[in-house]
């Protein structure tokens, strides 16, 4: 009930403010269990999805967006548990993979839509990275369900990092025909397998968003983006000391030259007064 009423308000005015366009809602079974599997850009993604399509959509959020204290913690609380968000403690790697999993198990055996974004985080640039085997994979080959690929599109360009006001744009979504793995059962816990179902569904998203593919994690691409960073203000930091240091030598040399011009100027003989009444010393 709670989540009808939500959805319909956010849904509403996210599709009245933005007006997102849709392509293959076809694609999405009118009941019974899936996964939508998608490309991640935007924060705004997990609402954007929901908002197009008339079955509820679950998705898993970090913990601390339920138990911020304080009013503003209590509402923002309510507002994910309205539109569809599950908490999940990710403090331990590991665990917190085994509890999506859990979660998502859960969801898909009430018969509803489990949404998970398989490159693990947002992109930090707009391009899709590889995804990551352990939870999508085991999750479809546990459940069973189909898995649904889905892009989103320039939803990154509607609030950057950054930015706190929102930039009025249609951003776009692609749902791809549901991809079944049925022939993996019972494989879940081999690596290679979960490798294969992975990049099997990332090459469909891939497929559908047009963006550029980097085989690499989108965690690493962040690290490397930081220490990037972070090496660009060291190096900023050294030139501005050395910048600082040259002016502040240039300076004492040029301090010790007037002080060698006023000696040599102070050594100097008074020259003898000159003629024209002048008498000499």
């Amino acid at each position: 009930m709670f989540y009808g009423a939500m959805k319909l308000s956010v849904g509403s005015t996210l599709k009245l403010a933005f007006r997102p366009w849709v392509e293959g809602l076809e694609n999405v079974p009118a009941d019974g269990p899936a996964i939508l599997a998608s490309n991640h850009l935007s924060f705004s993604d997990s609402f954007f999805l929901p908002a197009v399509l008339d079955r509820k959509v679950t998705f898993i959020a970090k913990a601390e967006y339920f138990t911020s204290p304080g009013i503003k913690g209590k509402l923002t609380a309510a507002f994910f548990k309205g539109v569809g968000q599950l908490p999940v403690d990710r403090s331990g790697v590991r665990g917190a993979g085994e509890a999506a999993i859990k979660s998502g198990l859960e969801v898909l055996e009430r018969g509803e839509l489990f949404g998970i974004y398989p490159e693990g985080t947002r992109s930090p640039d707009g391009r899709l990275y590889r995804g990551k085997p352990g939870g999508l994979a085991r999750l479809a080959l546990r459940s069973g369900a189909p898995v649904i690929p889905v892009a989103m599109i320039d939803t990154e360009k509607i609030q950057p990092p950054g930015k706190v006001v929102p930039k009025l744009m249609r951003p776009g979504i692609r749902i791809g025909a549901p991809l079944d793995f049925s022939r993996y059962y019972g494989m879940d816990n081999d690596r290679f397998i979960q490798r294969a179902v992975t990049d099997e569904v990332m090459y469909a998203i891939l497929k559908l968003s047009g963006q550029e593919y980097v085989d690499i994690y989108a965690t690493a691409a962040k690290r490397q983006i930081a220490e990037a960073e972070k090496a660009e203000k060291a190096a900023r930091a050294e030139n501005a000391s050395n910048a600082a240091g040259a002016e502040t030598a240039a300076r004492a040399e040029k301090a010790g030259q007037a002080a060698e011009e006023g000696a040599e100027g102070a050594e100097r003989p008074t020259p003898p007064r000159g003629e024209g009444g002048n008498r000499a010393a």
